[in-house]
């Protein structure tokens, strides 16, 4: 992990956000500097009872007015620019964070847990906010607070003001003992706290398989442990952090103790008035506070930065090569020229596959489950890079170009179509806008405009969709490629979850786009369907055994004979 990719996301805190940080910090100085003047002022007023005259007192009163209106302006503006700062820091380092996460590649993103971004995105981000950004300021309060305290110190009594230093070297230790086992308890936290989320959302999305088979025990039993797990961890942090903080506090009482004695013994002795002690007295607060909370806040800063050393790891290999050659489109088609592909190695998926397809045309890929089907349709969108052999698009060898060059030719809709929980019309268009007229269009083309005239754009599609059935989910994905205007459509087993009918509606708004190179994934061997596709590959084995129409692979009596054969059983 680069120190660079750390100090991104350090620098996104303060981008467009230095006034608000320098406002506040000016806030803790100027309250620093109060603080010191008010255990001035109490020294005077003592000093002042112990044999001044009115007149003194007199001023004194003008002074604490004018003390009080400072202090009241100072907490005013410490809170409107911290408060300023924090909101616009937390904001713009969560939206950095998900623009990381999203730059990935999909084949990368693919193979790691995403429960780990979304606790980085929300429980780190809470800690981050509470333990980097707010601890930073209470740190620069409470060390400047301190130094001036000592240098007032100073002035008063040279001798005192040396055994409250000697008498609080002990905290200091304590930060640096105990301050690298809560950092590294933070990220076990964290970590634990994602494995945690990740079996939670595992639990809730396999509900009716739990239901299904009667496994409420076991899977309230899993939660159980894992809940315990977590609590654990969290505990340890904390009886950790209660540690440093009891330690600090017993040290603190040991330099109290020892200011009020010494601080006696003088003043008996007449080398320093009762204004000084009473203003030692107060200036010890500024002193034990540091003593007793520098230490967890240090701790639990280092503890913070180490999340977000955390996430500029994850996010620091995106799976991508910075590649500046790029696809504008698929006029020359798309071709496999000897490709052979392994998930792992000496297994191979594909073996030695040469297929083109045509610009324009429709392809259903067919063949027995392992047979290569997906694999194939995930080396023509770029996802997977290693394979042996060549596949170009426009003659471009994928594996030598940008990958979101890729996705701007190339649509693909899977056999779970992702719906977003929000409205019709921002599912279709992913968010963005578009003329009203594109949008009509690609409603229509996709045969939805009966769902749009019935429950309405804003008609809210539920968690997952809910609230649409598999057509219509799968009638939303063909209305995004088309708005997309995507020149290549990949459907991998897009009817599978589908009824006969339904199916059929799907495939057949598939097959009535022009223009647009289409491959279809399908286990169905349906005549009506398959007879509309200008060719039909079929899959034996990660190699190709035949293609051509639907009439003349019946007619050659082949492997693809036999599936349909079987199919129709």
């Amino acid at each position: 992990m680069s120190r660079e990719g750390i100090k991104k996301y350090k620098r996104i805190i303060y981008k467009k956000n230095k006034l608000n940080y320098v406002l506040a910090v000016a806030a803790v100085v100027g309250n620093s500097i109060l603080q010191i003047v008010l255990a001035a002022f109490i020294k005077g007023v003592m000093d002042i009872a112990g044999g001044g005259d009115g007149k003194q007192l007199g001023r004194f009163m003008l002074l604490a007015v004018l003390l009080m209106a400072g202090m009241g302006a100072v907490c005013l503006l410490r809170r409107t620019a911290k408060n300023n700062f924090m909101r616009k820091a937390v904001e713009s380092y969560r939206n950095k964070a998900f623009e990381e996460i999203t730059a990935k590649g999909i084949g990368a993103f693919g193979k790691e847990n995403t429960s780990n971004y979304i606790s980085a995105l929300t429980n780190d981000v809470t800690s981050i906010e509470n333990n980097y950004l707010s601890a930073g300021f209470e740190i620069i309060d409470q060390l400047l607070t301190a130094v001036l305290a000592v240098g007032l110190m100073l002035y008063y009594s040279w001798s005192m003001t040396l055994v409250v230093v000697v008498l609080s070297c002990l905290p200091i230790a304590v930060s640096v003992v105990f301050g690298g086992r809560l950092a590294k308890q933070e990220q076990e936290v964290s970590e634990r706290n994602a494995g945690f989320m990740a079996m939670v959302r595992d639990l809730l999305g396999g509900f009716a398989v739990v239901k299904s088979f009667q496994a409420q025990g076991e899977a309230s039993q899993l939660y159980a442990d894992r809940n315990q797990s977590l609590e654990q961890v969290k505990c340890r942090r904390r009886k950790t952090a209660d540690l440093i903080q009891l330690i600090s506090l017993l040290a603190g009482f040991l330099v109290q103790i020892g200011v009020f004695i010494f601080g006696a013994w003088l003043a008996v002795n007449g080398r320093i008035t009762g204004g000084v002690v009473i203003a030692f007295v107060q200036m010890m607060n500024y002193i034990l506070m540091p003593i007793g909370s520098l230490p967890v806040l240090t701790a639990n800063r280092k503890a913070a930065v180490g999340l977000i050393e955390k996430l500029a790891s994850c996010c620091e290999d995106t799976g991508e090569e910075e590649k500046q050659e790029k696809v504008t489109g698929v006029g020359r088609g798309i071709c496999l020229e000897h490709v052979s592909f392994s998930y792992a190695e000496g297994k191979e998926v594909l073996r030695d596959v040469s297929l083109d397809f045509a610009p324009g045309k429709s392809y259903a890929v067919v063949g027995a489950s392992g047979s290569g089907k997906s694999t194939l349709l995930g080396l023509v969108m770029g996802s997977c890079p290693e394979y042996l052999g060549s596949v170009t698009m426009d003659d471009r060898e994928l594996r030598d170009v940008n990958t979101d060059s890729i996705f701007d030719v190339v649509s693909v809709i899977q056999q779970n179509v992702f719906i977003f929980d929000d409205t019709i019309r921002r599912n279709i268009c992913m968010f963005r806008e578009f003329p009203e007229e594109l949008v009509e269009t690609a409603v229509r083309r996709a045969g939805l405009s009966g769902l749009v005239e019935e429950k309405g754009w804003d008609y809210i599609c539920g968690e997952g969709g809910v609230n649409l059935s598999g057509g219509e989910k799968q009638r939303i994905a063909i209305a995004r490629s088309l708005l997309k205007q995507s020149q290549v459509l990949l459907a991998d087993e897009a009817t599978s979850a589908l009824d006969a009918e339904t199916a059929d509606m799907v495939t057949g708004a598939i097959l009535d786009l022009e223009g647009i190179t289409r491959l279809v994934v399908t286990h169905r061997l349906d005549e009506k369907a398959l007879t509309r596709f200008d060719e039909i590959v079929v899959m034996r084995n990660g190699r190709v055994a035949e293609r051509g129409s639907f009439a003349g692979l019946m007619e050659r009596k082949e492997y693809f004979y036999s599936l349909y054969q079987v199919s129709r059983e």
